[in-house]
């Protein structure tokens, strides 16, 4: 099965490859990041009010979740089930910047005070007025919070195992800010290596809030990459674990129940931009 869903992420892949734009006047990049070393390429939007990058995933499947025999695991991310991406989609190839909700919202409410750290102390509700505001500078109703699954899709990149890069958690700390290095603080945004696709700490640094209600497993998720939004509880989920965060925290498939309106100072978010 692991096999089958590879060879049609890697035919995607293929079928969505571009190469990357050169585009003038282009905003600094919000972290000094290098290029990725061996990723895959895919083309690259441009928030033309607040520079922010956006790369294109591909369409694909997936298995989401984690199995029984992931080491670290929890109940709620079972069972695994596939979900079939069928429309590519841009998503933040960093997480949104605390210089970037300068621009939309005026000022920055983060703990961890400096323009190119992702921005924190930000709640679900904070990050749908920052959309809203967002659209609107831009013209458009375009950019959202990824859905659970848009973001595990993403953050995987066509990898099954526990994280994005493998399966040995010594080699966590090459792409992650976590519990072990992070000094008890975040870093700016893209200073760790990229997943295959290029997206900068999709593990640790700061959780990442997504659009989803919390459900407690995935029976009765959607199978189309939608937001589950139904359901009994008002909590929304966040993914990618952060600076606060053990490796098992920081897996793929990792998911944490939060209230709509919590602020803490290693939440924070990047966005989605819909073609």
């Amino acid at each position: 099965m692991g096999s089958k869903i590879s060879i049609m992420n890697h035919i995607n892949t293929i079928r969505y490859y571009l190469k990357k734009n050169e585009v003038e006047d282009r905003v600094e990049d919000p972290a000094g990041a290098t290029e990725p070393e061996s990723t895959e390429a895919f083309e690259i939007f441009i928030s033309p009010s607040t520079g922010m990058e956006f790369i294109m995933a591909p369409a694909g499947e997936f298995l989401m979740g984690s199995s029984p025999e992931e080491i670290g695991r929890s109940y709620s991310e079972s069972p695994v089930h596939r979900v079939t991406i069928k429309n590519p989609f841009y998503i933040g190839k960093y997480q949104v910047t605390q210089k970037q909700w300068k621009t939309i919202m005026g000022t920055s409410p983060s703990n961890f005070n400096e323009d190119f750290r992702p921005v924190e102390l930000v709640s679900w509700e904070d990050v749908q007025e920052f959309i809203g505001k967002l659209n609107a500078m831009e013209n458009t109703t375009k950019y959202r919070l990824p859905s659970e699954a848009e973001w595990e899709y993403a953050c995987r990149a066509g990898k099954q195992s526990r994280y994005f890069f493998g399966e040995d958690e010594s080699k966590l700390g090459d792409y992650a800010w976590y519990a072990r290095n992070a000094g008890r603080k975040t870093h700016p945004a893209g200073r760790k290596k990229p997943n295959r696709w290029g997206l900068y700490d999709m593990c640790g640094n700061v959780w990442e809030w997504v659009q989803d209600s919390w459900h407690e497993d995935y029976n009765g998720a959607p199978s189309n990459g939608s937001a589950w939004e139904d359901g009994n509880s008002s909590n929304r989920v966040s993914r990618g674990g952060s600076w606060y965060c053990s490796t098992n925290s920081c897996r793929s498939a990792s998911r944490f129940s939060r209230e709509p309106e919590k602020h803490l100072a290693n939440l924070g978010f990047r966005l989605v931009k819909e073609l």
